[in-house]
């Protein structure tokens, strides 16, 4: 379709509800999809807006109520465009304009010179632009437009602009241009990838992990509850085929500890460092954020802290030594209740299970974690068979705590100093199944809930990824800075996504007819406006555009030994 053949003029709206356009009878209306971006040519300003609904519209009811006959092209040729015509829902969302006052200057989004770089680029463009917000709407029978490939560019930038860290993660549904999100923005706030399972949640994660790991945006954290981003991975479809995981990517830049020592090596992964966690190391936080797991009551809670007001961080081990007759003498001495705790030595003895938990740990492997993330380098850790939940929250919670601790001093630290050495790099906690971490009835018990709260005052933000975002707490939901989302079926789910979002009711209906895969909706802090996109295929041809080695079957050996040899000699 030509950019330079009007498609419509606007007949109605308002600043709030958005623009109702009347297509011209030679457009089709089966060309206006919902999600597709159009431009309304006002008398002063460029209007940059997203197709939210499709309508099909009469002038005479006469019609609707005795139709031509299907055989009967010619009649309904006469029709079309005067008694029968199109109509379709935009919103606005930016608009360009060649000159602006003082007071829309500084609320401009891109200071930047855009002109230049469109130049540059071969985009033909003949005087200096201006994005700003919306906050007024074109005249009577402006002029809508496709978009085209400069008003993308003016609005998303470039991958390549040196003022920022872009990072392409998409495209729109009907052109070839690149859709940027700006990293350094992204990382500042915590972030969720949302959508139903099987919409491509966790190829979304490693587009972007991988973007924040090539562009040094931030370094990052990685729970991998299913062992999908570390090494390879299997990719969906009817062929059985894998894709390269983070590691395999940056062999020099990523780390993996693995819970399951086992399941890991069977896996073909190498260099995973083993990790264990001891019972000394547990809290009684740790134990409430897993109460519903382990069955564990308010009273065995309350005994809780009154063995470890006595025994101190040895109480788990000294509870589950203990005999029926050292409980009772405990609790004849300590006011404690027997039966309260003869169950909590029942249900904490399940930790047994759990291939992590040792006696005593001599190692500190948390310190261990942090001394890397210190030196720039991104930790993912597998949890291998020790995926349930019961396993997963505990390790998780206790990690992220003790990590959060460190970046607190720190940042303290850099604050009391205003010295840049003392900064703390800036750090993305990447977790699965959110919504356990972040309901409103625990949400105030878990570091999770903390660091979200907090955004960036101590330098560590969040990437939750989760299939319930109903399931988050609507506090936690509306500091989320960037969302993308992928299909989500659940009206809850749906209305969870727009907490806190304005202008959701037009963006409600193009959540809603997004395909099932390689489509996501992103809004948020990292871009500039609502955008629907194609993602970025996760494949070779990915790999190679990050620079990436692409490791084949026959030089996996070659590349790893290189990058292994590579770290000896940088002192890693």
């Amino acid at each position: 379709m030509n950019s330079d053949i009007p498609l419509g003029s606007v007949i109605q709206g308002s600043l709030t509800k958005g623009l109702e356009v009347r297509l011209h009878p030679d457009i089709s209306v089966e060309d206006m999809r919902v999600g597709k971006f159009l431009v309304v040519q006002g008398r002063r300003s460029r209007f940059f807006c997203l197709l939210t609904d499709v309508a099909l519209g009469a002038s005479s009811d006469r019609i609707l109520a005795n139709p031509p006959a299907m055989e009967d092209t010619f009649l309904q040729d006469v029709l079309a465009g005067s008694g029968t015509y199109g109509t379709i829902e935009l919103a606005p969302m930016l608009m360009f304009t060649p000159t602006a006052t003082e007071e829309e200057r500084k609320e401009r989004l891109s200071p930047e010179a855009i002109t230049n770089k469109l130049g540059s680029l071969g985009i033909e463009t003949s005087t200096e632009l201006e994005l700003l917000p919306v906050k007024t709407i074109p005249a009577h029978f402006s002029q809508v437009y496709e978009a085209t490939e400069r008003d993308f560019r003016s609005v998303f930038g470039w991958e390549d602009d040196p003022h920022h860290r872009n990072f392409a993660i998409g495209q729109p549904l009907d052109m070839e241009v690149p859709i940027c999100i700006d990293l350094d923005r992204f990382v500042e706030r915590s972030n969720g990838i949302f959508g139903k399972s099987g919409t491509g949640k966790s190829f979304l994660t490693r587009l972007l992990i991988s973007g924040i790991i090539r562009k040094e945006a931030a370094v990052n954290l990685m729970f991998d509850m299913h062992s999908e981003y570390g090494w390879e991975a299997m990719k969906e479809g009817k062929q059985v085929s894998t894709v390269k995981g983070l590691r395999q990517l940056f062999p020099g830049l990523v780390e993996i500890y693995t819970l399951d020592p086992e399941s890991t090596k069977r896996r073909g992964v190498r260099d995973a460092q083993e990790m264990y966690l001891s019972y000394d190391q547990i809290e009684i936080e740790d134990l409430k954020l897993v109460a519903k797991e382990l069955g564990l009551s308010d009273a065995a809670i309350d005994n809780a802290n009154i063995l470890c007001n006595e025994y101190g961080k040895s109480w788990i081990l000294r509870l589950l030594n203990m005999t029926n007759e050292d409980i009772k003498i405990f609790c004849e001495e300590k006011q404690g209740h027997q039966g309260s705790i003869m169950a909590l030595q029942r249900k904490l003895l399940r930790m047994e299970s759990l291939k992590y938990i040792r006696s005593a740990c001599p190692h500190n492997y948390i310190d261990q974690i942090l001394q890397s993330l210190d030196a720039g380098k991104h930790v993912i850790i597998e949890f291998g068979s020790q995926s349930n939940m019961l396993s997963y929250m505990l390790a998780t919670n206790k990690i992220t705590r003790r990590i959060h601790a460190s970046y607190v001093k720190k940042a303290d630290k850099f604050l009391q100093t205003k010295n840049p050495l003392d900064r703390p790099r800036q750090l993305v906690i990447t977790i699965e199944e959110a919504h356990r971490f972040l309901d409103s009835s625990i949400v105030h018990q878990t570091i999770f809930g903390t660091i979200a709260r907090e955004m960036r005052k101590y330098f560590v933000t969040l990437l939750v990824v989760d299939q319930r975002p109903s399931g988050i707490d609507n506090e936690v939901m509306s500091q989320v800075g960037t969302r993308v989302t992928c299909l989500l079926n659940d009206e809850k789910d749906i209305d969870a996504i727009f907490t806190g979002v304005a202008g959701a009711t037009g963006l409600r209906s193009v959540l809603a007819k997004l395909d099932s895969k390689q489509q996501a909706l992103l809004l948020g802090h990292s871009v500039p406006m609502p955008v629907v996109v194609r993602t970025r295929a996760y494949d070779s041809q990915f790999y190679q555009e990050l620079g990436c080695c692409d490791w084949g079957d026959e030089t996996d050996e070659v590349v790893f030994a290189a990058a292994e040899i590579a770290k000896a000699d940088l002192g890693f």
